[in-house]
């Protein structure tokens, strides 16, 4: 469990002790209201009420409260590329839904997360900060408490969080890099498809070519922003779709059985330590098989 610990200073002296915590740690409203009711603010070791005074010395501390999630567990392997006490980093493997929904009700990142922690007795609730599609490779993090979620989800609003992606995609760019900055909007809401419209939600995707195929293209893609299906669009717009994406004009099953894309880099700061750090996850074998065909 995660403990959030000030000793109270000088410049503290007289604070009240809920003054300590709107000032040292940075809890969103919600936790706040939730760490008030549950009572599970302490000082000294004693619990306390907000309204107590400091005074130089004391101690200011709060565990968060253990949660957990309920969803059945399957034995389904995973990569782990990172843990600690309050975040994990998965390599997906593609074709792997991350959280149930009612076409795929079960065999998700979800039920293997629960397994996970089953057979080592442990337990927290599982809070996905980024999603990946079914047929997306690659990096997945995942807070265990809502600290951690809302720290790094609000990371990413401020467009501190670098995303990078790696696609094969169709046809021979010409250029090394470039941007495409077109808003992404959904044409007809009964369609899952989205599309550059006039309207739609502002999009940036940063993209540079790491290897010219004899008729396709590697490329790494950086995503200014996060909208649904935003590679994609943005990539079949510019007339180069995603290798194998059957629903932006890739299709490709001699070659793959699912869109090439692969979330490859992720860098955020740790919200508990304060570390900014690089996480990286190598292309998965049925895209470097298709580079090798491709070639």
């Amino acid at each position: 469990m995660t403990e959030f610990r000030h000793t109270v200073t000088i410049e503290d002296e007289g604070l009240q002790v809920r003054d300590i915590v709107r000032t040292y740690f940075d809890f969103s409203a919600r936790l706040r209201n939730r760490i008030k009711r549950e009572k599970i603010t302490l000082k000294n070791g004693e619990k306390t009420e907000g309204w107590h005074k400091v005074t130089v010395g004391d101690v200011i501390s709060i565990t968060l409260p253990e949660e957990e999630s309920h969803f059945p567990p399957e034995n389904i392997p995973l990569d782990v590329v990172f843990e600690d006490d309050n975040i994990m980093l998965i390599n997906k493997q593609p074709n792997l839904v991350v959280h149930p929904t009612k076409g795929h009700p079960a065999g998700t990142v979800a039920n293997a997360l629960t397994h996970y922690m089953e057979t080592r007795g442990i337990k927290w609730k599982i809070r996905f900060v980024n999603r990946l599609d079914m047929d997306t490779s690659g990096l997945l993090l995942i807070a265990k408490n809502s600290y951690c979620q809302n720290n790094i989800t609000n990371q990413m609003r401020k467009n501190q969080v670098s995303k990078k992606y790696l696609a094969i995609v169709r046809g021979v760019i010409p250029e090394e890099k470039g941007t495409v900055d077109l808003p992404i909007g959904r044409p007809d809401p009964d369609d899952v498809r989205r599309g550059v419209m006039e309207g739609g939600s502002p999009s940036v995707t940063h993209y540079r070519v790491l290897e010219r195929l004899r008729e396709h293209t590697l490329v790494e893609l950086l995503l200014e922003t996060g909208r649904t299906h935003q590679i994609r669009v943005h990539m079949s717009h510019m007339g180069h779709p995603v290798l194998g994406d059957t629903l932006y004009g890739g299709e490709n099953e001699e070659l793959i059985s699912r869109q090439a894309l692969h979330a490859a880099s992720l860098t955020f700061t740790h919200p508990i330590t304060g570390e900014k750090t690089e996480y990286r996850a190598d292309l998965p074998e049925d895209m470097k098989k298709a580079i090798e065909v491709l070639r």
